[in-house]
């Protein structure tokens, strides 16, 4: 059976460079694509893929919150991280969601298929750049993200407010009411002590829960 790969990127470009690299080993597979977070994780569940390559900035559901949601459901699926994003912060929450692989899209070329290897055999994956800067942030201490109070369900709320939808296109998206979005976005605001969906945006982007 060959190995059954799900790619999730926003940029149909990136989905077809990686499809392009993958296909040089005939024991892999690219069973799927999806273009956001939410269509990730539905396309996760329905095609139960041994592996995925998760970008991070996509709309709708950002990559770590994507991740968050596959792993909790498909405890057995891999996934690799695949992003433009050069940040220690983010490499450490990468691994708390539950990803084995981070890996820079620049450095594809050279690590993207020793990286499905070694998905393959459920190991951790990363190049001696991502691992440089993982020490660097060790050697500066700690590195904490503003927002590791929030729940994912505040995270999907901040994101999806943060990209402008309405309180009636959350709670349609959310699957809940209207008041419950309403309720829920006061105590994110008083949580995070935000005055407005400005200091929201300005929050979300800051945290990369959203592109600028």
């Amino acid at each position: 059976m060959p190995v059954r790969i799900l790619i999730a990127d926003d940029h149909e470009i990136v989905r077809e460079g990686v499809c392009s690299l993958l296909e040089a080993n005939p024991a892999w597979e690219v069973c799927g694509e999806a273009a956001d977070g939410r269509e990730a994780v539905a396309q996760a569940e329905r095609l139960q893929p041994d592996i995925v390559i998760m970008d991070i900035d996509m709309p709708g559901l950002n990559g770590l919150d994507a991740t968050r949601q596959i792993k909790r459901k498909l405890p057995g699926t891999e996934v690799l991280i695949f992003t433009g994003t050069e940040s220690e912060e983010t490499v450490r929450e990468v691994f708390k969601v539950g990803a084995r692989s981070y890996l820079l899209k620049t450095e594809a070329n050279k690590h993207l298929r020793p990286a499905i290897e070694a998905l393959c055999a459920h190991r951790t994956y990363f190049s001696n750049k991502v691992s440089e800067m993982v020490f660097a942030g060790y050697l500066k201490g700690d590195g904490r993200v503003a927002d590791r109070s929030l729940t994912p369900r505040e995270r999907e709320l901040v994101q999806l407010v943060a990209e402008g939808k309405s309180n009636k296109n959350v709670a349609q998206i959310l699957g809940i009411s209207v008041k419950t979005v309403e309720s829920h976005r006061a105590a994110v605001m008083k949580k995070l002590n935000l005055d407005s969906v400005a200091d929201l945006v300005r929050y979300a982007i800051r945290n990369r829960i959203v592109k600028a």
